[in-house]
């Protein structure tokens, strides 16, 4: 059985006992969270939601909090002399799957 779910305006496919990494949530680490916003259930029977499946929760627990790779942002102007480097680090919080509640 797996499910879609919608998380910080990305959709991710997950399992029971998965792990994902989603954008920076609000909460602690160790607790648990539902992620209510649920497109599709796929199991003995397939429910698709118009727009999301009702009384459907996906329930997960908070593993860490972190931050990703950097990456180099580098803008410059040719001619110009115009170059400006910075780098950017995405926050996120790491999921683990725990129920797929229909």
């Amino acid at each position: 059985m797996y499910a879609i779910v919608q998380s910080g305006g990305k959709q991710y496919k997950v399992q029971e006992g998965d792990v994902i990494r989603v954008e920076k949530l609000a909460v602690e680490e160790g607790q648990e969270i539902s992620l209510d916003e649920v497109l599709m259930v796929v199991g003995d029977e397939t429910k698709i939601g118009q727009p999301l499946v009702e009384g459907a929760s996906v329930t997960a627990r908070v593993q860490r909090m972190g931050k990703g790779k950097k990456i180099v942002v580098f803008k410059y102007k040719p001619k110009k002399n115009y170059r400006k480097k910075t780098g950017h680090r995405q926050p996120f919080t790491e999921l683990k799957i725990e129920q797929i509640n229909v």
